[in-house]
Parts: C-alpha cells; sequence; structure tokens
C-alpha cells in the first residue's frame, strides 16, 4: 500500500498493525527504488497518491513489486491532477494511462465516484 501524504502515516500503520497482509510504505512513492529491498513481490498494490502523475507512479511501483496476475487500484482524486477539467475528462484520461500500464483495466463505477473522486483498477 502506498501513500503519498506523510501525515497520514500513522493511520496506515496503525491499520497494517491489524492487518498483516498489508505492508505500510511511508516514503516518497515517485522513488520505489528507495524502499525495493524492503518490500516483497506482493498481489495488491493499492495507490492513493494524489499527484498529478499518479498513473506513472503507481506503474513504476507495480513494475517493481506486483507478482504476475497481481492488480494495482488507484483512487483517484480528479481535482489534483487537473482541477480546470471536469472530473470525467480527468477519470478517462486515468484509465487511458492506466490501460497502457497493462492488458486488462476495470474502468471507474458511478459506485465508486464520490465528489470528483473515482478508483481505477488494472488486472
Amino acid at each position: 500500500m502506498l501513500r503519498g501524504a506523510l501525515h497520514a502515516g500513522r493511520d496506515l500503520v496503525n491499520m497494517a498493525k491489524k492487518r498483516p497482509n498489508v505492508i505500510p510504505i511511508i516514503e516518497d512513492a515517485r522513488h520505489p527504488q528507495k524502499y525495493r529491498m524492503l518490500v516483497p513481490m506482493v498481489d495488491v498494490v493499492f495507490a492513493d497518491v494524489a499527484q498529478p502523475d499518479q498513473a506513472r507512479i503507481v506503474g513504476l511501483n507495480a513494475q517493481y513489486f506486483l507478482r504476475n496476475g497481481g492488480f494495482f487500484v488507484i483512487s483517484i482524486k480528479a481535482s489534483c491532477i487537473d482541477s480546470t477539467a471536469p472530473p470525467e475528462a480527468v477519470f478517462a484520461r486515468e484509465v487511458r494511462a492506466a490501460l497502457r500500464r497493462g492488458p486488462r483495466c476495470v474502468p471507474p463505477s458511478l459506485r465508486a465516484r464520490l465528489a470528483g473522486h473515482a478508483r481505477v483498477t488494472r488486472e
């Protein structure tokens, strides 16, 4: 699990104490080479990094850590990527970026959208 915001680290670490299958990373997600020696290959990469280049960030981390057959989930906050574009346009652009990272992508569903947010999964 990748979190870009350091202030959320405490909550992530506390949650990971209860879930041994979660590896909290309190580090800059844009530089996975800094923590690659600490993290094994995983089945799922979940990223909530709220950065304009988050699809690239998640793709890079997936290259380092994702097992064959694994998947990633990107939590998208449209305003963090492009506050001038409609959220639907931002989501479409991020889905295209996720598709470039792998052959199968599940577009965000309406149920996953909350006030400019969406979740994109690549299997």
